[in-house]
């Protein structure tokens, strides 16, 4: 149980020395994680369409 404490302890003293982004900050990389997002899932989506076209086309 001791050990418990202390880590918990510890947790509390590191996250203290944490510095957080300030609003703007989260807000900026919070965009700019999503609009990533977005543009890598279309981009797949773009490929994997073309990709799936082509190997129809072969096929048939």
């Amino acid at each position: 149980m001791k050990r418990l404490t202390k880590f918990f302890s510890n947790v509390v003293r590191e996250m203290k020395k944490v510095s957080w982004p300030k609003k703007q900050e989260l807000v900026r990389y919070t965009i700019i994680t999503l609009t990533t997002v977005i543009f890598v899932t279309v981009f797949f989506a773009l490929i994997d369409t073309g990709i799936s076209k082509l190997i129809r086309l072969v096929l048939e």
